[in-house]
This record gives C-alpha cells, structure tokens and sequence, in this order.
C-alpha cells in the first residue's frame, strides 16, 4: 500500500453504517493503493452489533482493510483518525417536534465535537446524522482546535434524490444531469436548484417545460422523501444514504471537474450569496482535491429562488437560536 487512512464511523451497528463500512474497507471510496483502517463507534448498549459488523468485515478478507476496531468512546475511536464520519445519531420518534430532536441530538455531538480534538491534524468530518446541518454546527464549535472549514454535512442524498426525479420526469439518464445543487438545510425546506442545472447541455426547463411542476411537485418530492421512505418501508434511508456520504467524500477528495459542481453543506463565511456567517448552509461547491473545497461564485438567483433561500436560512438561524447554550465559542 502507498499510503494508510483511519476512518471513524459513529452508529457503525444501525443500517447506514453496515451499509457503508463495507465500501470503505474494499478500496472504492479512498482507491486500491489505499490500507484502511476501520474505527466503529457505538453505544455501549450497541457494541455486540458493532463487533458483529468487525467480524463480517474480517470475513470478506479485503486487501485494503488494515485493521477494524470497535469502539463504545468517543475519544477512543477519534484518535488519529483522518475521516470522521459521523452517521449515529437519535431518529425522531411518534410525537417529537424538531426542535425536541435537536436538543435531544445536541448533546451527542457536542460530546463528539470535543472528542474529535483526538483526531489527526489533517482531519475531515462528514455530519450524516439528523439534523446534520445543526449537529454539525454543534460539533464545530465544541472543537476549536479543527478549523472550521473541516466540518461539512451532507446534502449528496438530496441532490441524487433530485437527480434522479429529474432523468425520471424527462427520460434521461442521471449521468446526463450536471450542476444540480441543493441550498440550505437538510429538511423540508431545502432548495434544489433546477433553474441552475443542465440535461445533456441544455437548461433543465429547456428540456422539462412544465414550470409548474418543477416549481412545486418537484420540490415538494425532494422536500418530503426522506418522509416517504420512512413511511413505505418503516425505517429510514440507509443504503441510498451511505451511498450519499460515499459520494460526499469521493466529491472532496477529487478534484471537480470543469463545468460542474455539488452539494456540501459548509459554514458560512458571511459572504457567499449573503448568508449569515457560522451557519452549516448548503452551497453549490467545487473540490479543489484532499478535501478543499470553494463555493461557486456568481451563480444567477431568481427572486423564486432567493424566496426559497430565505426559507432555508430562517430555519437554520432558529435552530441555531434551540441550541445556543451548546455552542461553546466559536471558529
């Protein structure tokens, strides 16, 4: 192997993470000249599900796969660790509002956001538990020794859901959409971005001519998925998520090519497109490789999306304003 990789993954027992550890440890995500170290942490109530996923990994006798341990603290399993991913996290339950979820979530982060100052120098964290706009926020400040701009959440699941309702709505394949980009906050309110996106070279509303649909069945589809899926099969996305946070990295970690871009939620330096500093916000961005990034400039919003960006960023700043005792200091 050239070169070796610690990767920690958070709820390593539940769906998303066995169907996530398994790609990891087979070469796909970090490439074949790449030994992975594999750190699973889980609840010490959880742990017995965590060792069985270790044991499955030995199994399947990857190349790649250096060593797999299993961890029940955090501090332990973030040690030297060069990827974080932090996929574990509350599922709302019959009856609890968002905001009860982030609180409930808030404190599990800023555990794990003071423990990740045991990570390698070079760390990058992937926020894929719910609320991850939030729960990464809270773990960016309760860990000032990371800068700021190492903490990502995910919006990759949204944007391959909206690519994938559009190559449905219009015949074409996913591959032919570029530019699709998801702004602000992983819930109802996110905005994906279809004024800005091309089918084959052209405008998606050269190619899709039903404004009406694209402007309300679109993204309220996109919107309420996650909801749907949950209703249909009872549990939430796990496999289309771990093949979302595959994607997040492999996004970061290779340089984007010209003429597109993607969806990462970062913080917000103020700046950009007039969002309001520290916030996780989800912007279009291009990897400039090994996980640097720069959001896209100049990009054109009309006055439908910037009503829509608006409703994206008053969320945020409301859920910021739930977990402001969590935020100690700042980046």
């Amino acid at each position: 192997m050239k070169k070796e990789i610690r990767v920690a993954v958070t709820g390593a027992g539940g769906q998303i993470g066995y169907s996530l550890l398994f790609r990891l440890a087979s070469g796909e995500v970090f490439g074949h000249d790449t030994g992975v170290h594999l750190h699973l942490l889980e609840l010490p109530a959880m742990i017995n599900s965590a060792q069985g996923v270790a044991m499955e990994l030995e199994d399947c006798a990857f190349g790649n796969l250096l060593s797999v341990n299993c961890f029940d603290q955090a501090a332990d399993a973030f040690r030297n660790v060069n990827w974080a991913l932090l996929v574990g996290s509350k599922p709302r339950g019959p009856g609890m509002e968002r905001n009860d979820l982030i609180k409930v979530n808030g404190g599990i982060f800023v555990e794990q956001g003071k423990a990740l100052n045991k990570a390698s120098s070079d760390v990058r964290i992937v926020v894929v538990g719910n609320p991850c706009n939030t729960n990464a926020l809270i773990a960016m400040h309760n860990c000032r020794e990371i800068p700021a701009e190492r903490f990502t959440a995910m919006t990759a699941l949204d944007e391959n859901r909206s690519k994938a309702q559009l190559a449905k709505k219009a015949h074409m394949s996913v591959g032919d959409i570029k530019k699709l980009a998801i702004w602000g906050n992983h819930s109802a309110t996110m905005y994906p971005d279809f004024e800005n996106a091309t089918m084959a070279g052209k405008s998606v509303t050269d190619v899709i001519k039903d404004k009406t649909w694209l402007e309300t069945d679109f993204i309220k589809i996109i919107q309420q998925r996650g909801a749907e899926i949950i209703k249909a099969r009872g549990k939430s996305s796990a496999a289309s998520a771990a093949e979302a946070c595959i994607d997040h990295v492999k996004n970061l970690n290779k340089k984007t090519e010209e003429g597109d871009w993607f969806s990462c939620a970062i913080p917000s330096n103020g700046k950009d497109y007039e969002i309001p500093k520290g916030l996780i916000f989800s912007f279009p961005v291009r990897s400039l490789g090994n996980g640097s990034y720069e959001v896209v400039k100049g990009i054109h919003l009309s006055d439908f999306a910037r009503t829509k960006i608006k409703a994206t960023t008053d969320e945020l700043l409301a859920e910021r304003e739930v977990i402001k005792d969590m935020l100690a200091g700042s980046n």
